[in-house]
C-alpha cells in the first residue's frame, strides 16, 4: 500500500519509465533506468522531493534520488524538524529518540540524503527532515567534503549555469562493521561510507557526469575531488547498476570514464 500511495501521489509526474524490479513507474528522479539491484524486501517510495529504496535490515536507504533546479532552491534557512517517514511500519525504519546520543558517543549528525538546503524552495520541504532521508553520518564528512559537494551541486546550476538542472543518485556503502546506534531501540546498521552521482544534462540529449565515493571517517577539510571515482566503482562497491537503459556499449564507456576534466576545475 505504502508504494501504491507513492505511485498515485505522482502519477502525472513522469519523464522516465522505471522497469524490472518494480512495476511500471513514472518519476522525474531517475536517469537513463533507476539505481537497479536493491533486494525484493526493500521499500520504493516516491514523492515529489526525491525517490528513494529504503532497506527494511539497515534501516536507512541504499539509495536516494533527487532533482534539483532553480525552484527548488529558496535559500532560506528551514527547520529540522525530524520524524519517522510514515509511509514506513515503525519496525523498518528508525524513529527521532533513536538518535540520542549519538552525535556524543559516534561523533554523528543527522546526515540528509537529499538536502535540505537544496530542496527548501518546495512546500513539502520538510519530507528530506523525514529519517528515512537521514543517516548518521561523521560530523566531519556531514560538515565538510559532503556539505562542499551539496552546495556545489547547486553552483552548477545558478554560477556555472551547466544546466537548468541536474539529478543526483547517493546512497549507502556497508563495506566494516561500525558502531551501532546507543540509543536505537530497533537493530540498524550505521553505513560505513557513502556514494554519489552527480548527472548533468546538456543540449542534444547529452550529459555530463560525476561520482563520487566517501569514507565515514573522510577528514573535514579534504576536497571532493579526492573521492572522484568512476561509475564502475560505485557499481562494483555498492552491488547496484545505473543507466541500464543505455546501449551496453554506451553505458560501459561511460560508467568507466572518471570525468574529472569538467569538474575538477570547478570544484578546485
Amino acid at each position: 500500500m505504502k508504494q501504491i500511495l507513492g505511485v498515485l501521489a505522482l502519477w502525472l509526474i513522469s519523464s522516465s519509465t522505471v522497469l524490472g524490479q518494480y512495476q511500471e513507474i513514472h518519476t522525474k528522479h531517475f536517469f537513463k533506468g533507476y539505481p537497479a539491484g536493491t533486494p525484493e524486501s526493500n521499500d520504493l517510495i516516491i514523492r515529489d522531493l526525491y525517490s528513494l529504496s529504503n532497506n527494511d535490515e539497515t534501516k536507512f536507504a541504499d539509495w536516494v534520488a533527487y532533482r534539483i533546479d532553480t525552484l527548488t532552491m529558496s535559500g532560506n534557512d528551514m527547520p529540522r524538524n525530524w520524524k519517522s517517514d510514515p509511509w514506513l511500519h515503525e519496525s523498518e525504519t528508525l524513529e527521532k529518540d533513536d538518535y540520542d546520543d549519538a552525535h556524543a558517543i559516534l561523533k554523528t549528525d543527522r546526515g540528509h540524503l537529499a538536502p535540505l538546503g537544496s530542496l527548501d524552495g518546495n512546500q513539502n520541504y520538510f519530507e528530506t527532515n523525514y529519517l528515512s532521508n537521514i543517516t548518521p553520518q561523521k560530523t566531519n564528512l556531514n560538515q565538510g567534503p559532503w556539505k562542499v559537494l551539496e552546495r556545489f551541486e547547486r553552483d552548477i546550476i545558478t554560477t556555472h549555469k551547466l544546466s537548468n538542472y541536474i539529478i543526483v543518485y547517493t546512497g549507502t556503502l556497508y563495506e566494516r562493521e561500525m558502531e551501532t546506534m546507543p540509543r536505537a531501540d530497533e537493530s540498524a546498521k550505521v553505513p560505513s561510507g557513502y556514494w554519489k552521482i552527480i548527472i548533468v544534462p546538456k543540449a542534444d540529449n547529452q550529459f555530463d557526469t560525476a561520482a563520487f565515493i566517501f569514507d565515514q571517517d573522510t577528514p573535514r577539510n579534504v576536497s571532493p575531488i579526492d573521492s572522484l571515482v568512476t561509475i564502475d566503482e560505485i557499481e562494483e562497491r555498492s552491488g547496484l547498476d545505473f543507466f541500464w537503459e543505455l546501449e551496453n556499449i554506451e553505458e560501459n564507456q561511460l560508467e568507466a570514464m572518471s570525468n574529472s576534466s569538467w569538474i575538477s576545475p570547478l570544484l578546485d
